[in-house]
C-alpha cells in the first residue's frame, strides 16, 4: 500500500492561517437592537425604491473604498447631515467598500491588508471593517458594499443595507448563488465590456433557488440552500466601448430587464466606464442621469456617485503615513463641496 505524497497538496500554499468564525466576530463587535431595526428598515426602503413602491431616488454615494476609517467617519457625519436635508426626495447610502478587485495587481482593500503594507492580516481587516460598519449604522446611514469574496457575508452581512456584484463578477456562478442566499437587495453590474444581458442573466439566476458550499455561522464548510433574492437589480457602469447612461443605452437596458420578465427599474454609476474613469466627468453624468428622470424615465431609481473629502486620488506608497487625510487611494473621487453641490441639485430638480 503506498501513501499520497504531499508533493500532490498546496504545492504553491506558503501558509495556511486559521481564521475564527463569524460567530466569534459577532460576539467582539455585537450589533444593538437599534442597529438591527435600522438596517432591517434600510433594506424595505431601499427594496421599495426598487421596485418602484417609494418615489424616492436611491444615491449610494461615498468613498471608492475605506482605508483610513478616521476619515471615513468623518465623511460619514458629514453625509449623515446632508441626508436628512434630502430623505424626503433622494435615500441616500453610503459606500462602505472593503475589497477591491483588481484588473491585475494592487491594493485589494482593507480586510484584505488594513495596514496598507503588505502584511495581509485579514483578521484584523474583518474586525475594524465590522467595528467601522456598527460605527456607521450608529449615526443613522444605511450602508453599500461590494461583495466580493464569498465568505465576508458571514462576517459583516447582518450590518449592510445594500450590496453589489461588481462587473469582474457579475457572469460568475460563485457570485450569482452567494446572491441568491444574501439578505439586502443586490444590483449587479454590467460586464466590463459592456454586455447587459449577462447582468440580467446574472439578476434571472439569483432569484432562483439553489445549492452551493460555504461556511455556516462557526466557520465550517457547509452546503447552503437559497431561496433566492427576489430584490436584485441592475446597475449600468459602462464598458469597454464608452459610458451607457445615455437615454438609448438605458431604454435598451429596460428592455432586456421587460424581456427577462424582471422590473424594468436600474440604477446607473456616474464612475466607471460611464466617466471614461475620469471623475471630473462623474457631475456630467449625475446630472444628465437626473434630468432624465425628471423628464419621464422612471425606471431609473438610483445613482451611484464615488466621492470623498478630496478630489482626485493618490498612490499608495510605501509609508501609508505620507498619505492626505481624506483622498482616495483606488479610483479618483469628487470632492466633499461639488457632491454636497450636486446633491443639492438633484433635491432641487426632483421636486418637479
Amino acid at each position: 500500500m503506498t501513501t499520497q505524497s504531499n508533493n500532490l497538496r498546496n504545492t504553491n500554499v506558503s501558509s495556511i492561517t486559521p481564521l475564527a468564525p463569524p460567530s466569534e466576530y459577532w460576539k467582539r463587535f455585537p450589533s444593538t437592537f437599534d442597529i438591527e431595526a435600522h438596517v432591517a428598515r434600510s433594506r424595505e426602503q431601499i427594496e421599495q425604491i426598487v421596485d418602484g413602491t417609494d418615489d424616492r431616488v436611491m444615491l449610494i454615494v461615498g468613498p471608492c473604498s475605506i482605508h483610513d476609517t478616521k476619515a471615513g467617519l468623518e465623511y460619514a457625519g458629514r453625509i449623515k447631515e446632508l441626508s436628512d436635508r434630502v430623505k424626503d426626495r433622494i435615500l441616500v447610502v453610503m459606500r462602505v467598500y472593503f475589497e477591491k478587485p483588481r484588473t491585475a495587481l494592487g491594493w485589494k482593500g482593507l480586510i484584505n491588508d488594513p495596514n496598507l503594507n503588505g502584511t495581509y492580516d485579514v483578521s484584523n481587516g474583518l474586525a475594524i471593517a465590522r467595528e467601522f460598519l456598527l460605527k456607521v449604522n450608529e449615526i443613522g446611514l444605511p450602508t453599500a458594499i461590494e461583495w466580493l469574496d464569498p465568505f465576508t457575508p458571514q462576517y459583516l452581512g447582518d450590518l449592510v443595507a445594500w450590496g453589489a456584484i461588481g462587473a469582474r463578477t457579475t457572469e460568475s456562478q460563485t457570485h450569482r448563488l452567494v446572491a441568491s442566499g444574501l439578505s439586502m437587495p443586490i444590483g449587479f453590474k454590467n460586464g466590463t465590456g459592456g454586455s447587459v444581458q449577462i447582468a440580467v442573466d446574472g439578476i434571472v439566476a439569483a432569484r432562483s433557488e439553489h445549492v452551493f458550499l460555504g461556511i455556516d455561522d462557526e466557520g465550517a464548510g457547509s452546503i447552503v440552500h437559497t431561496t433566492g433574492n427576489p430584490a436584485c437589480h441592475l446597475i449600468l457602469r459602462g464598458g469597454k466601448d464608452g459610458p451607457n447612461y445615455d437615454p438609448k443605452s438605458i431604454a435598451s437596458a429596460i428592455g432586456n430587464l421587460s424581456d427577462s420578465g424582471l422590473e424594468p427599474n436600474l440604477v446607473v454609476d456616474c464612475s466607471h466606464a460611464n466617466s471614461n474613469k475620469d471623475y471630473r466627468v462623474q457631475p456630467v453624468v449625475f446630472r444628465d442621469v437626473i434630468e432624465q428622470r425628471v423628464t419621464g424615465t422612471r425606471g431609473i431609481v438610483g445613482l451611484m456617485l464615488e466621492s470623498h473629502l478630496f478630489e482626485g486620488s493618490q498612490s499608495l506608497g510605501d509609508d501609508p503615513s505620507d498619505l492626505k487625510y481624506g483622498m482616495s487611494i483606488t479610483d479618483a473621487c469628487c470632492g466633499w463641496d461639488e457632491t454636497v453641490m450636486l446633491v443639492t441639485e438633484a433635491y432641487e430638480r426632483l421636486e418637479s
